[in-house]
């Protein structure tokens, strides 16, 4: 194997793979990434035999070739060097890279590309949905948060992805607060479908999307146990978690005796304030919603109390609509909300200080959060 490629576009395509890389393994093999020729292309590829990445870059190949290095060690050389062309020469007998670049010389001995498991690929098959990858990235971001991550229970470790007529349905929930998102599909998908896909492997989605302008296809394997993500330079492909996912529409209450309409980016600030007294009590933050009389607008008070470090109150004007009352939620789960919504105002609907509080984005349909309450002492 003997190829030339741009240093940046290497080291960009290596930090692409390198969240695949296994952390700890009894196999050497899955610390490494593999390089091979692939059509005029290098290909670049990691797994952890869960999750699995291939990303293509651009080269002029002289030879071709394939060998797996460790993945640590050539991110590190690749970026130290300067951002020039590197040229990667394959000493096939002794599986050794050379890495030439500039006046610099590397050698890094690596292991026999046959022996790097097989990630499977997109091979014509037809994606059951295709959209914007700006769309889908949102999405996830929207709800993968929400998903557990105590693995006791490994449906809740994973998101729910729905796909029915013209449209995509996103749930996630760890008990404790439950995410849902419905994005509008440009066209309707050949057969409804349901299944799981681990939140680390969305997140990792959402981050390749991030750095691509076309479409997004997702793939799902016949025999149902693997999803593939496909974008024109990268595809990621994730085992589903088998099992069945809670039934969350009956979570979902259908009736508020108040709602908030409160200012997003206010109630963000007011959260980050309480959030320094709250942690010391159990992340407890109260919220108490005070209608409006003739005189004015309502308000929404916030505050948090720790016995050994103090206490913070913030208000802020709301439109507030029916009784009004307290509930206490964990700041945390608050804050992680609040840093996903992109309107400018968010509706809170309450039923009693008992009852979960439901968090609606003015203006953006089909985002739904729930949040369960805490007791107030």
């Amino acid at each position: 194997m003997k190829l030339t490629c741009l240093q940046e576009n290497l080291k960009r395509g290596l930090a692409t793979v390198s969240h695949a890389v296994a952390g700890k393994s009894t196999l050497p093999v899955l610390a490494n990434v593999l390089l091979a020729t692939d059509g005029g292309r290098l290909k670049l590829a990691a797994t952890n035999l869960e999750v699995g990445i291939t990303h293509w870059i651009g080269a002029q190949v002289s030879e071709e070739g394939a060998v797996t290095v460790p993945a640590r060690l050539l991110a590190d050389v690749v970026g130290s060097l300067p951002n020039d062309r590197i040229t990667l020469t394959l000493d096939a007998r002794t599986q050794t890279v050379r890495i030439e670049c500039g006046r610099f010389t590397s050698n890094i001995k690596g292991i026999e590309a046959d022996e790097f498991p097989t990630i499977p690929g997109v091979a014509d098959r037809e994606p059951a949905v295709s959209l914007a990858s700006d769309v889908l990235r949102e999405a996830i971001d929207q709800v993968a948060f929400a998903a557990a991550t105590d693995e006791s229970r490994p449906v809740l470790i994973g998101v729910l992805v729905r796909l029915r007529d013209t449209r995509m349905y996103l749930a996630a929930a760890d008990g404790f607060r439950l995410a849902t998102r419905t994005v509008n599909l440009p066209e309707p998908v050949a057969q409804p479908m349901e299944f799981i896909v681990p939140a680390r492997a969305l997140a990792e989605v959402a981050r390749i999307a991030a750095d691509t302008e076309g479409n997004v296809s997702i793939i799902v394997t016949p025999g149902g146990g693997q999803v593939l993500f496909h974008t024109e330079s990268t595809e990621l492909v994730s085992r589903l978690i088998e099992g069945k996912f809670p039934d969350i529409e009956r979570i979902i209450p259908q009736q508020y005796t108040t709602r908030v309409v409160a200012d997003t980016l206010e109630l963000a600030k007011a959260v980050k304030l309480a959030s320094y007294f709250a942690t010391a009590s159990q992340n407890v933050v109260k919220l108490v919603m005070e209608p409006g009389g003739e005189a004015g607008p309502g308000r929404l008070v916030i505050s948090a109390n720790a016995a050994e470090v103090g206490d913070n109150t913030g208000e802020l004007d709301c439109l507030v609509q029916g009784e009004g009352g307290p509930i206490a939620l964990n700041v945390k789960y608050l804050a992680d909300l609040l840093a996903v919504v992109k309107t400018a105002q968010l509706a809170i609907e309450t039923q009693s200080p008992q009852s979960p509080g439901v968090f609606r984005p003015i203006g953006q349909e089909g985002y739904l959060h729930i949040i369960m309450p805490m007791s107030i002492r």
